[in-house]
Order: structure tokens, then C-alpha cells, then sequence
């Protein structure tokens, strides 16, 4: 069983792992926008955002940290001089995911966008709200249609008096 192994293994080994994560890093970190399968998006954002939370400390100890896991010197500047001072109110959640309706050609794999949120930008795009649901009906008695009224009936004759039975 798999409990407590967080992370896909992406059909490869440990070190051709990080190579392809440093490589997805780069090319986010320079083009903001790239696509890749859905499986890859994934597990590259978490590597990523580490990245970016320490491109937003922006120290000498957190610049050698991420050197030490990007080791291109390009890209690692431009993660502490544009896209940590962007993300500096964000608590987190700096890249999205999109998934294409397109296949990859050859294999056919899921492909999506993974992204780096704009300036200001919120991570899920705000949609028209939606009204407030009506008040639902009180649960009350039902209400019966009323009863007729009876038709006028002639009172019953009044009793006569029976003589008591002999005995």
C-alpha cells in the first residue's frame, strides 16, 4: 500500500524526476504560460510554488536555496526580481491549472495550461452570483377547500310521549 507516499512517480526515477521538474520550472518562470499533461501540471506546481514562496523571502539564504533546486541562474533572477515581488500579498496558490479539451498527439494524454497568476489576479474567476434561493414555504396545516354547507333539512318531528310498556 501507498500510505504516506505523497507524489506521482511519472514513470521515471528519482533524478529524471527533478530534471524534468527544474526543466518545467525554467520554462514557466520564462514563458508564464506552458503546456504539458495534466499528471505533469500537477506535481510541477508544487514544486513551483516552494520556488516562488522563496523568490517572495528574497534573501541571500532563500536565493542559494532555490539555486540549489533551479540551478539556472536566469530564471532564478527573474524569480526574485519580477515574480516574487508579484506574489508578495499571496498567501499561496500562485500558479492554475487549466485543462485542454485537446489530446496530446501520439499517446493521446490529457494536456492542460499550467500558468502564473497575473498581477492582482484571483485563482478562480469570479462568476455572476447567483440570486439568493427563494424562502421556502412554511409548513403549515394544508389548507382544505372549505366544507359545503348542508342542504336545510326539516328538523325531526318532535317526540310523542310512549306510554311505558306494561308488565
Amino acid at each position: 500500500m501507498r500510505h504516506l507516499k505523497a507524489g506521482r512517480k511519472l514513470g521515471r526515477n528519482a533524478t529524471h524526476r527533478l530534471a524534468l521538474m527544474r526543466n518545467l520550472a525554467r520554462a514557466l518562470f520564462e514563458h508564464e504560460r506552458i503546456i504539458t499533461t495534466v499528471e505533469k501540471a500537477k506535481e510541477a506546481r508544487r514544486f513551483v510554488e516552494k520556488l516562488i514562496t522563496l523568490g517572495k523571502k528574497g534573501t541571500l539564504h532563500a536565493r542559494r536555496l532555490a539555486l540549489a533546486r533551479l540551478p539556472d541562474r536566469e530564471a532564478v533572477a527573474k524569480l526574485f526580481s519580477e515574480i516574487g515581488p508579484r506574489f508578495q500579498d499571496r498567501e499561496g496558490g500562485y500558479t492554475r491549472v487549466i485543462k485542454r479539451h485537446e489530446r496530446r498527439l501520439g499517446d493521446a494524454g490529457r494536456t492542460a495550461y499550467l500558468e502564473l497568476l497575473k498581477e492582482g489576479e484571483t485563482q478562480v474567476r469570479a462568476r455572476a452570483p447567483a440570486p439568493p434561493p427563494a424562502p421556502a414555504p412554511r409548513l403549515t396545516e394544508p389548507e382544505l377547500p372549505p366544507a359545503p354547507e348542508p342542504a336545510a333539512t326539516p328538523e325531526p318531528p318532535a317526540e310523542t310521549p310512549q306510554p311505558p310498556p306494561a308488565s
